[in-house]
């Protein structure tokens, strides 16, 4: 059983830090008074293991989420293993792939291993939605399906858009936003998170409550985050991301690479940076705090300031860094392309091709092409964009 601290009254300051960076609170007056109960609330996330990593992108919430943790409320961490294997239609033109079920257990086990970078492990529950959802049953399911309408669904933007272009949705995504919603009252959430994106489910979850005759959870929405590129918001299959398993040299170089205009909204949302402070410092000044704090929030302060003098080492100097990671493979002809996904420098070959495309990749020193080989020989060192260097050796 886990143990919490009694929560702290709500007070101006405390107040500051639960709204700080939030989209919409439904509602305000709801959410002071559950507070001012002086007894732990039950904060709930819900999120489908859909990808096998966490990036800056989750920090968001996750930070709020540990803030009400610090207060001495209980975190709910439900990983959606049921719903993963339905696909989540928010913000969707079309209906998702169904994940098989190793992929959500592969994906939630990941889930698992980073959440707690940011999470107290002792003082955080972690549910699997498949625990009450499978135990529904045929009727169960049925009754919760009296819940909604099909016209309440269709009011949804991205339902009713895909209506209009006969887009099919299937039953299934009807139900998604319904079986979220239940998960609320399995846990009998009074607080719930997600981005601007799940408001509708979200809500969906206050209804269903009410049916339920349990008091409606307050709904707390938070901002998408842009991604490095400062246009789409970040993702993986983007390649604007900065991920929770990143090196501190790889989140310090990426931080740096942060859009001007963002740099407020970065601060805002996952750093406890004084945002006026930072706006009146010089960019790259501004970029180097923002960078050096989101490295020492993962990596600790050692590994903020080394990344940090890495940084202005390597980039400023233009020098290569002290340490290189290392890649082995055969001698003999490779495509460019499978050694950059080969040896971790890109995510995918898709990336890998966009980077040699974009002319973003030097071996020893020379610009690479999109159809380039190596006629591997003799090690040879490889720098992808400003940051990113490996040196592959054959054997």
């Amino acid at each position: 059983m886990v143990l919490y601290d009694e929560p702290v009254s709500v007070s101006t300051e405390h107040w500051q830090k639960i709204t700080r960076g939030c989209s919409e609170i439904i509602s305000e007056t709801e959410l002071k008074a559950k507070l001012e109960k002086a007894k732990p609330l039950h904060i709930k996330l819900g999120v489908d293991p859909t990808a096998p990593d966490l990036h800056f992108g989750h920090l968001v919430v996750l930070r709020k989420l540990r803030t009400f943790q610090d207060l001495g409320h209980q975190i709910e961490f439900i990983i959606g293993d049921f719903t993963a294997r339905i696909g989540d239609p928010s913000g969707r033109s079309e209906t998702r792939p169904a994940l098989k079920p190793q992929q959500v257990w592969e994906n939630a086990k990941t889930y698992q291993d980073q959440v707690f970078m940011v999470l107290d492990r002792e003082k955080t529950q972690v549910r699997f939605n498949s625990t009450w959802l499978n135990a529904l049953g045929i009727a169960g399911l049925l009754e919760l399906s009296r819940h909604s309408t099909v016209a309440q669904m269709l009011h949804r933007a991205d339902f009713s858009q895909r209506f209009k272009e006969d887009i099919d949705i299937s039953l299934l995504e009807f139900m998604y936003p319904l079986l979220q919603g239940y998960d609320s009252v399995a846990i009998q959430a009074d607080v719930e998170l997600g981005g601007t994106d799940q408001k509708f489910n979200l809500l969906m979850g206050r209804e269903i409550q009410r049916d339920y005759d349990q008091e409606p959870q307050v709904v707390i929405t938070v901002p998408l985050l842009e991604g490095l590129d400062g246009v789409k918001k970040m993702s993986k299959s983007y390649g604007n991301y900065i991920a929770f398993n990143d090196s501190p040299q790889d989140k310090f170089g990426k931080a740096m690479s942060i859009p001007d205009a963002l740099l407020p909204k970065y601060a805002e949302l996952l750093t406890d940076l004084d945002v006026h402070a930072l706006k009146e410092m010089h960019p790259r000044a501004a970029k180097g705090l923002l960078a050096k704090t989101l490295t020492t929030q993962f990596h600790g302060p050692e590994a903020g300031e080394k990344a940090a003098s890495e940084f202005e080492r390597v980039f400023s100097k233009k020098e290569i860094p002290e340490q290189v990671p290392e890649f082995q493979t055969f001698r003999g002809t490779h495509r460019l392309v499978d050694i950059l996904t080969s040896s971790n420098v890109a995510p995918s070959k898709k990336e890998a091709q966009r980077l040699l495309s974009q002319g973003a990749v030097d071996v020893d020193g020379k610009r690479a092409g999109e159809k380039d080989a190596l006629d591997l020989q003799v090690p040879v060192l490889i720098q992808v964009g400003k940051r990113r260097f490996v040196r592959v050796v054959p054997t």
